[in-house]
C-alpha cells in the first residue's frame, strides 16, 4: 500500500474511534508517523475512556492466561520433584533441620536452640525436628513479636493453635514502636513473627558441633 493511501486509511480509521495502537498494528506504520498525520484528530474523551478501559482488560486476559500457563507448567514440576524426592526418612529430616538452623537458626548462646520466622511452615517444621531430637514437646517455648496495631490476644491463640503449643508457654511479646501500615510487604507479617525455642545446653551443643561438622566439610580450617 503507497503512503497516500496508508495516510488516508489511517485517517478513516480514526475517524472511526480506531486509537493508535489499532492502526499501527493494522497499517505497520510506527505511532511517529500516526502523530504526524493524526495531530489533528484526537479521540474524544469518552473513545478515550473506552480505550483506556479496552487496554485494561486485555492487559487483565493477558495476565490470566500467563498466570494459567505459569500455574500449569509449575504444577508438573511440582509433580516430578515429588516423585524425586518422596518420603524423608529420619536422618534426612535431622539434616534438613540442620541445614535450616545453619540459614536461620539463633547461635549467640549455646544453651538455647532457636529459630524465628513468619511462615507456619518453618516452624512446624522446626518444632518437628526438635521432637525428633528427643525435645518433649511442652517444654518448648515461644515468643512472638507484634506492632501495636495488632491484637495480643488474637495473635496468641493463633500461634498456639497452629503450632500446637498451648498457650501458657508463650512469653511475653514484644510490641513494635509502629504499625504493620508502614510496611512494604504488610501482608508477609499478617500474624507477626514468631520465635520458637527449647533452653537445654547438650541439645544446642549437638546442634552447634553437627553444624560444624558439616561446615567443616566445606571449610579450610574448623573454628574449635
Amino acid at each position: 500500500m503507497a503512503l497516500y493511501k496508508k495516510r488516508a486509511e489511517a485517517v478513516s480509521m480514526r475517524k472511526e474511534g480506531a486509537s493508535y495502537s489499532q492502526i499501527k498494528d493494522a497499517l505497520k506504520v510506527s505511532k511517529s508517523t500516526l502523530s504526524l498525520w493524526l495531530r489533528d484528530m484526537p479521540l474524544s474523551s469518552s473513545r478515550m475512556k473506552e480505550v483506556r478501559d479496552n487496554s485494561a482488560i486485555r492487559i487483565e486476559r493477558f495476565r490470566a492466561t500467563m498466570k494459567g500457563k505459569r500455574d500449569k507448567r509449575l504444577a508438573g514440576v511440582y509433580e516430578q520433584v515429588s516423585q524425586d524426592i518422596g518420603r524423608l526418612n529420619k536422618r534426612e529430616i535431622f539434616i534438613a533441620g540442620l541445614f535450616l538452623y545453619w540459614g536461620e537458626g539463633g547461635k549467640t548462646t549455646t544453651t538455647t536452640t532457636t529459630i524465628s520466622n513468619t511462615d507456619l511452615a518453618v516452624l512446624r517444621f522446626f518444632i518437628g525436628w526438635l521432637l525428633s531430637l528427643g525435645v518433649a514437646k511442652e517444654r518448648i517455648r515461644a515468643k512472638i513479636h507484634l506492632y501495636k496495631d495488632m491484637d495480643v490476644g488474637k495473635e496468641t491463640k493463633y500461634w498456639a493453635r497452629t503450632l500446637g503449643i498451648k498457650s501458657k508457654n508463650f512469653r511475653k511479646p514484644y510490641i513494635k514502636d509502629s504499625t504493620r501500615s508502614g510496611l512494604s510487604y504488610p501482608q508477609k507479617f499478617i500474624h507477626g513473627t514468631c520465635n520458637v525455642y527449647f533452653e537445654n545446653r547438650d541439645v544446642m551443643e549437638t546442634v552447634l558441633m553437627s553444624l560444624e561438622y558439616i561446615r567443616s566439610e566445606f571449610a579450610e580450617s574448623p573454628t574449635v
